[in-house]
């Protein structure tokens, strides 16, 4: 992450014609590498608080593109997973805690925890190599029932190892975004991320053929996707109720393990 700025840089030296970033931290390095270069960002959380644009409507600048608002989606999250495993009162939460995101979603996530009777337990982490085995050590101890993932650049590139220790320590597990339920976890509600780098492209050929990034509004999410990994299920000897199964976009039988 710390190699985005310099990236970024060489990218915009190289005189591109716009610029494609799907990281928060990339696009605050592009907006501050160049004000002429088109930006189409594709981000998972609002672009303006996060002071990237000046309004959804009319972002301004060389900046533009869809917000996934993946962070806002976190009580249909606690929601499905409390339909989906009886009897849970606790959840874990995985975060990395030099990230400000998760900070964003764990304070989402506590909102929605209220309000269906659900105590949080936080797991924050740190660093490229983060003691995973030791957070799950953490809420083992705590007698979490069932755990949510926070997905952001550095846990994500630990997915596979994150689902694992979630089977291993018999944790039910949400997540946010196919990929996890491919790479074993249990389930998974988010935007749809494929359909949004589709509709990226649509930014890309407005820009290219002459309207100004600045013009164009910031789209939010209208494809959400619901995955279940049944073979997962199986694993944790969790039966997923049928009233569930049956609101999944997707159902994964034989993920690949």
């Amino acid at each position: 992450m710390d190699r985005m700025p310099s990236l970024v840089a060489e990218l915009v030296q190289l005189k591109v014609d716009l610029l494609v970033v799907p990281l928060r931290s990339a696009i605050r390095a592009a907006k501050q590498a160049t004000k002429t270069i088109p930006i189409v960002m594709v981000i998972g959380e609002d672009p303006v608080a996060a002071g990237l644009i000046d309004s959804l409507a009319r972002p301004g600048g060389n900046i533009t593109g869809l917000s996934t608002v993946n962070l806002e989606l976190s009580g249909k999250r606690l929601e499905l997973l409390k339909e989906s495993v009886a009897g849970i009162s606790r959840v874990a939460v995985l975060r990395d805690a030099d990230s400000q995101t998760s900070s964003v979603a764990f304070n989402e996530y506590e909102v929605a925890a209220r309000a269906l009777k659900i105590q949080l337990q936080s797991l924050e982490v740190r660093g490229l190599n983060p003691d995973l085995e030791g957070a799950f050590r953490t809420a083992a101890k705590g007698r979490a029932g069932a755990l949510i993932t926070v997905t952001n650049a550095n846990l994500f590139r630990n997915q596979k190892q994150i689902t694992d220790l979630a089977i291993k320590n018999r944790l039910p597990s949400m997540y946010q975004g196919s990929t996890w339920v491919e790479a074993g976890g249990l389930m998974s509600y988010s935007t749809d991320d494929l359909d949004a780098s589709r509709r990226a492209a649509t930014y890309v050929d407005k820009i290219l053929k002459g309207a100004k990034p600045g013009d164009l509004p910031v789209e939010q999410p209208t494809k959400f996707e619901f995955v279940i990994n049944l073979k997962t299920a199986k694993q944790l000897g969790l039966t997923i109720p049928q009233a569930v199964l049956y609101r999944a976009d997707k159902v994964i039988k034989d993920a690949p393990r």
